[in-house]
């Protein structure tokens, strides 16, 4: 296949990263351009051009997935109550690159995941059947007033929680309707052939999902209509341990065994579309849960046995301290599995290997927090006047302010080591950035001090983000520990009451400390909800707070089938589908891929045949495909992935990276201008650095020095149309996949 004729006919395709930029942002086809000055002061003058081309005359093409994570104000605020499913979901990946752990892992993963359907079922519960139905309607003080409640007041206990059982299954069914409307939209894209590459990152969007999540959710289902009825069988029980009441008790642990079971078993519930079997048990074991839910409420209304009086809901608190006590032993044999198979040659174990282990228990404790949360500002708002402290010790579970306090204990510890961390590396990060400052600046006039410091600073700050990982480590024990210390409610014992006997910190002194964390849970969840709002109607601030939603959504939903439904399902084969329309059409494409948008283009490139890989070439710009993804999902992006995606294209790639950016980085070699590669081949050839500031200096046409670009885009940079040009000269012949470039 002979290469364009000229740089006419290749058209350069440019993804975004997780900005959620505008097309004419992406193209640089804005009607004003800046000419000097910096973002707060500039000067700007007409775009010189509005036409479809760029550089060399290329044509420009933009293709932006911005939308695809959120897309409206409903679901962007649904991603935030979702993100602890998303983060359980997110851990599934990040397993390790050990085939002999990888059913294991899967197994713990998919039942811990299972857990938080439970833990959702149980706190909507909490706030129904305990706070409501139990003991608010037995209060004429929490009554009075409330004519929505009032009208149950008196009434039977079988019948107040027969009708509040209600609002669970309703919670069930919105999370049933919620996660499973979106995923149908992305159907009808696929990409042009299948198979055509044997790594894991290839499959992504190639994978139909559909079948998996729909077992998944099926799963999910039985398993949360079986915590209600045990919510329920375990008040009857109290009183009333008929053999209704044990056969039910009986059919509901079958419910719950048979869920986990199928959860353990990847290479059944991972099986092929084709096999509609399993499809079938699955949707029968939901139907089933459903019935038998049906049968306990009724048991539960009919039952003419007494039911006891006072305190909290019967058997709830156990049952609650019972999850969170299998919730830790899971957690603790995920670790223990993964640092048994882990490899154990040296900077080949990403994150200690324990990336799974960090996200997992990170939303288990997130979980945590949001059902306690709720828990207690219910109580608050029924309690009226009564003091949130007070209310910590008569009202909610036991288990709950434990929880409570072990997620505050957490974050509180973990901003500790943080500070301690930034304090203890501070001086290595300072001497490492000032090497880079005297190597990229060597003579610097005297008035350019204040600026190299700034640059060095940035540098410096840009360093930090290695040191983050120990940091995931420490939480994730921290937060692990939490989760176990709810066990103690049990016992009938408060953390302030522990904590002044055995350290002699006054009980009231914890009590306003737990509060206070109570409320900080609070903030940080209005606040994660005001992120979102803003994330969607504001571009800007969407830069900051959607980076979370773009990660996370970027992976199918493999662990939780109520986790926000996968973008890259969609992304990655229409993106595989349009090069392979252009190239099919005559055209070369040169595939520019930015921040997250790298990710994509990688996973494109992995999907796209060999005659139209020789016609693709490609550039990546702050790419956290090593740095951030390598450590983090080792299992699809590692050396051997990388070396495929250069492999494909012929190695017309070029990676452009600068050391003041947080984010991206060097793919191959981190090589400074001048210096010899850290491999050998063509991979040497793929990374280029960019200085960045261009001059530490004010030039005479401006008012200020060039800008720190840090983590923005590259395309106004003369290092980047070199780029360009250098893969528009070897886009002209045919590609010789075994040769760097010239």
């Amino acid at each position: 296949m002979s290469g364009p004729r000229s740089s006419g006919d290749v058209v350069e395709l440019r993804v975004h990263g997780v900005s959620s930029a505008s097309a004419d942002q992406v193209l640089g086809l804005q009607q004003v351009a800046q000419v000097a000055g910096d973002r707060s002061g500039g000067f700007y003058r007409p775009s010189p051009c509005r036409s479809d081309t760029g550089a060399y005359g290329v044509k420009l093409e933009a293709y932006r997935w911005g939308d695809l994570p959120s897309g409206t104000v409903a679901r962007t605020l649904a991603l935030v109550f979702l993100l602890p499913f998303m983060l359980a979901n997110v851990a599934i990946w990040m397993r390790p690159a050990n085939p002999g752990s990888e059913t294991m892992v899967k197994s713990l993963c998919r039942v811990l995941a299972l857990t938080l359907t439970v833990l959702h079922v149980l706190a909507v519960a909490g706030v129904a059947l305990d706070l409501l139905a139990w003991k608010c309607m037995s209060l004429p003080r929490c009554l009075a007033g409330r004519s929505w409640l009032s009208w149950l007041g008196g009434r039977p206990v079988g019948l107040r929680l027969a009708l509040l059982a209600l609002v669970p299954a309703a919670a069930v069914g919105l999370l049933w309707r919620l996660t499973n409307r979106p995923g149908r939209t992305f159907e009808a894209f696929r990409a042009p052939e299948k198979e055509v590459s044997g790594f894991p990152l290839g499959a992504v969007g190639q994978w139909d999902a559909e079948p998996l999540v729909g077992r998944l959710r099926s799963i999910h289902v039985a398993a949360a209509f079986a915590t209600l009825d045990v919510t329920l069988l375990a008040a009857r029980a109290t009183t009333s341990r008929s053999a209704g009441t044990i056969a039910l008790a009986v059919a509901t642990g079958t419910v719950l065994a048979v869920c986990v079971v199928l959860l353990c078993t990847p290479p059944l519930i991972d099986r092929a579309a084709t096999d509609r079997r399993l499809d079938g048990i699955t949707r029968t074991l939901r139907t089933i849960a459903i019935i038998l839910t049906v049968v306990v409420v009724a048991h539960v209304l009919a039952s003419p046995a007494p039911w006891p009086q006072g305190g909290g809901l019967p058997g709830y608190e156990a049952t609650l301290t019972g999850l969170f006590l299998a919730q830790t032993t899971l957690l603790v044999a995920l670790g223990i599995v993964l640092l048994w198979r882990r490899d154990r040659q040296r900077d080949v174990t990403p994150l200690f290997g324990l990336g799974t282990l960090v996200i997992v228990a990170a939303s288990i404790s997130l979980a945590v927090a949001y059902s306690a949360e709720l828990i207690y500002r219910v109580a608050d708002f029924l309690d009226r006047d009564t003091p949130t402290g007070d209310g910590l010790e008569s009202v909610p579970a036991r288990a709950y302010t434990w929880a409570i306090y072990g997620f505050f204990r957490a974050v509180l510890i973990t901003l500790i080591v943080l500070g301690l961390l930034i304090l203890i590396s501070r001086r290595g990060r300072y001497r490492a950035a000032a090497k880079i400052v005297e190597h990229d600046f060597p003579d610097p006039p005297a008035e350019a001090a204040p600026r190299l410091r700034q640059v060095q600073q940035t540098i410096a700050r840009a360093l930090f983000t290695e040191k983050l990982v120990p940091l995931a480590v420490v939480y994730s024990c921290l937060a692990g520990l939490g989760t176990a210390t709810t066990t103690i409610g049990l016992l009938e014992l408060f953390p302030s009451d522990v904590i002044e006997r055995n350290i002699g910190v006054p009980a009231d002194v914890v009590t306003f400390g737990i509060a206070f964390g109570s409320w900080v849970i609070a903030a940080i969840i209005l606040g994660l909800i005001i992120g979102g709002i803003f994330g969607y109607r504001t571009l800007p601030f969407r830069r900051h707070v959607g980076v979370l939603w773009d990660l996370g959504t970027f992976w199918p939903r493999a662990a939780h089938p109520f986790a926000p439904a996968c973008y890259a399902e969609r992304a990655v084969p229409e993106l595989a589908r349009r090069i392979t329309y252009l190239v099919s059409r005559g055209n070369a494409v040169l595939l520019t891929g930015h921040s997250h948008g790298s990710v994509l283009v990688a996973a494109t490139v992995l999907q796209l045949p060999p005659q139209v890989g020789n016609r693709v070439a490609l550039i990546t710009e702050g790419a956290p495909l090593r740095r951030l993804y390598g450590r983090l999902f080792p299992a699809f992006i590692n050396d051997a992935v990388l070396h495929e995606v250069g492999s494909r294209v012929g190695w017309r790639w070029v990676n452009l990276w600068r050391d003041t950016d947080a984010i991206g980085g060097w793919i191959f070699s981190g090589h400074r201008p001048g210096e010899p590669a850290a491999v050998d081949g063509p991979a040497a050839t793929v990374d280029r650095r960019l200085r960045d500031p261009r001059d530490v200096v004010t030039p005479p046409s401006d008012s200020v020095p060039p800008p720190i670009q840090g983590h923005w885009p590259c395309e106004s940079e003369e290092r980047f149309t070199q780029a360009v040009r250098d893969l528009l000269e070897r886009l002209g012949r045919p590609a010789d996949p075994t040769a760097g470039p010239p």
